[in-house]
């Protein structure tokens, strides 16, 4: 896998238990079937007002503090995570916490709608400051960007209400499989998920999964039919089935666990005053907040880490 084009928002799709079992695994907030975004998102809900901190504007780089404002990227296509609203204006989780860092650090905040394969270029071209897209932190990642850590989810999976092809979530094996294009999940059928099916003598996931390049896609291709079954994070899945109003049900439970990081170019001086506004909206109650206005607060973390990966 080349990581700098990889959408690593998940740490698996699958893996093999024993020989020929198959099982989800992943960056999950837990290990239940109660994942994030039980409670429900409400776009229109009240956060309270950010103001300004002064030690974390004075951590600024020069030419930042100059410019007076940030460009954050964002794939909006990942409800309720970042998306569009009926206006085509991105909103989600993480754009309310990009401006909150913004307010934190005296700046305005830029969110621009980006390919998400398209993001860590940009970031490297100094085309974008930030990229806050549910990226998955992780060594391979942090080798070529800095990450700073604030949220944690995991993978989950979803077929038709009532699951009428009784997939198992143990065996993916010769299932029609729904991914979002470049995510781990698409390498983790590929690399994983199908050379264990092979070794057990089953039939692979057919094409390697079906990819789509926007996950409304991927939703839509399990809603029609096309496809039995659609792996992404947490938050992600669970959101989609309240969407879809009950066409989809989650398959098995959410597995793994690993962190969402902030994307920043390697050694960026931003990356500290970065940490310093995402710990500041942790600790004075702003990040809780808005977590539960996406419904995804079961993914809340309470501290803040620059390259914090475990894995």
């Amino acid at each position: 896998m080349t990581a700098r084009t990889q959408r690593t928002r998940l740490l698996a799709a699958g893996a093999v238990a024993a020989t020929v079992s198959l099982v989800l695994t992943g960056c999950g907030s837990s290990g239940s079937s109660s994942s994030a975004g039980s409670s429900g998102a409400n776009a229109s809900a009240s956060v309270k007002a950010v103001t300004a901190d002064p030690a974390l504007v004075s951590q600024l780089p020069a030419d930042v503090k100059s410019s007076g404002k940030i460009v954050v990227a964002a794939d909006a296509s990942y409800a309720p995570n970042e998306f569009q609203d009926a206006s085509g204006k991105v909103i989600g989780m993480d754009v309310d916490l990009a401006n909150a860092i913004g307010q934190k650090l005296g700046l305005q905040v830029e969110v621009q709608n980006s390919p998400f394969t398209a993001i860590i270029p940009g970031i490297q071209a100094n085309k974008f400051q930030l990229g806050m897209s549910s990226f998955t932190d992780n060594k391979d990642r942090e080798a070529t960007v800095d990450m700073v850590t604030y949220f944690s989810a995991g993978t989950s999976a979803a077929v038709k209400k009532g699951n009428p092809d009784k997939i198992d979530a143990n065996d993916l094996c010769g299932k029609k499989v729904a991914v979002q294009t470049g995510t781990t999940q698409a390498d983790q059928i590929k690399d994983v998920i199908n050379p264990a099916c092979v070794k057990a003598g089953k039939p692979p996931v057919p094409n390697d999964g079906d990819k789509f390049d926007l996950q409304t896609d991927v939703t839509q291709a399990v809603v029609s039919g096309r496809d039995q079954v659609m792996l992404a994070d947490s938050p992600v899945v669970d959101y989609a089935i309240k969407q879809t109003n009950g066409q989809l049900e989650q398959l098995g439970t959410v597995e793994g666990k690993a962190p969402y990081g902030i994307v920043l170019t390697k050694g960026s001086a931003l990356a500290k005053p970065v940490q310093g506004a995402v710990q500041s909206l942790m600790d004075d109650g702003t990040y809780k907040q808005i977590l539960e206005k996406w419904g995804v607060q079961a993914g809340a973390i309470t501290q803040s880490q620059i390259n914090g990966a475990t894995s």
